[in-house]
């Protein structure tokens, strides 16, 4: 699979199936781990990054999964594609600024992505569409365990897997699900909501992560302890806590259907009918419009359009999807113009 290959479909993240589709875009369980006999990589030498890289290459592509993957090199690749992957949601947006030396695999059907030499030597992370934390998991302990096998994790019994950062020890497991909340931003709920998340000792981010504040209403959120906890406890918290936003925001959505109904289809409408015939639009635009839109299908306003297509241009709209799709780089302006171009395609059925 050539990188190019990625422009022209969609992960399995992307699907929009899976339990609560509606309101959860995605699970993802990532695995922090070492290898004893290097220093951690803000210590590594350069020799000491190539020699880690290698090890880790080596140890995939002997499993039988090797077929399925993909191996990138970080400096053999330019700004647009390393963003391209960002926008993927297949590597952080500090490995792809820092690429000597570092390295990604990808898996075909990009469920399985592996960050090299980000903070850690190894960032193991499965995403699965839906709310599916349990599947999530067992995913990425079967690759975890087969690595473990032929790589040598730094672990101490009384402390578990050691990380370059401290909060990480432990599991080293930093589980997340990604959430489209509108109705509780609509009825101005979201803040109490997230200052309970935060006393629970969870983390509310952005659309793509840490350092990113949330847009178009999707807030992804993930556990930040995993010393002292298993991987058992970890999940069970999540759920716990997953299902009850989950229920809030159902909750809000009835209540909008309810009291305020013109004035939601209004919104849903007029986002509908800008993004079907824009001529230039911004990525921040596009987000928030496209937002409402997703809520206008779930509640039924909108009956044409699924998850999927939904999911695929939140993708493709992005700066870097958008000069892939165009062959060539691009400014502002044409980007904006671009954009219009691909949501109009989709939503009137030309793509």
């Amino acid at each position: 699979m050539e990188l190019n290959d990625l422009a022209h479909h969609t992960g399995e993240w992307l699907k929009g199936t899976g339990p609560y589709a509606n309101i959860v875009l995605s699970s993802r369980i990532r695995l922090a781990r070492n290898l004893r006999t290097f220093p951690f990589t803000n210590k590594a030498s350069k020799e000491d990054l190539e020699a880690i890289m290698a090890s880790i290459f080596s140890a995939f592509a002997s499993e039988a999964m090797a077929k399925e993957l993909t191996f990138f090199r970080l400096n053999e690749l330019d700004n647009t594609d390393r963003q391209f992957l960002v926008e993927r949601h297949l590597m952080s947006h500090d490995h792809a600024s820092n690429p000597q030396g570092r390295g990604l695999v990808v898996s075909k059907d990009e469920s399985l992505s592996v960050m090299v030499n980000e903070e850690d030597h190894l960032r193991i992370q499965i995403m699965q569409s839906g709310f599916n934390m349990a599947s999530t998991w067992e995913a990425v302990d079967r690759v975890d365990n087969a690595l473990s096998q032929k790589l040598p994790y730094a672990f101490l019994p009384e402390w578990g897997f050691l990380t370059a950062c401290p909060t990480n020890t432990g599991t080293a497991m930093r589980g997340s699900v990604m959430l489209h909340l509108p109705a509780l931003v609509m009825t101005r709920q979201i803040t109490k909501v997230l200052d309970a998340i935060a006393k629970l000792s969870f983390a509310s981010r952005g659309f793509y992560g840490e350092g990113t504040q949330a847009i178009g209403n999707f807030y992804q959120i993930s556990n930040q302890v995993s010393l002292g906890h298993s991987e058992t406890d970890i999940i069970q918290n999540i759920n716990g806590l997953i299902r009850q936003i989950i229920e809030q925001e159902e909750q809000a959505r009835q209540a909008l259907l309810v009291q305020n109904r013109s004035t939601m289809e209004d919104k849903v409408c007029r986002a509908w009918g800008i993004l079907k015939n824009a001529r230039t639009i911004s990525s921040q635009e596009t987000i928030e419009l496209l937002s409402m839109v997703r809520l206008g299908v779930d509640v039924g306003i909108i009956q044409e359009l699924d998850h999927k297509t939904l999911n695929e241009l939140f993708i493709m709209i992005q700066p870097a999807h958008l000069q892939k799709i165009e062959g060539k780089k691009l400014n502002t302006f044409e980007r904006d113009t671009k954009r219009a171009d691909v949501i109009r395609g989709k939503l009137n059925g030309k793509t």
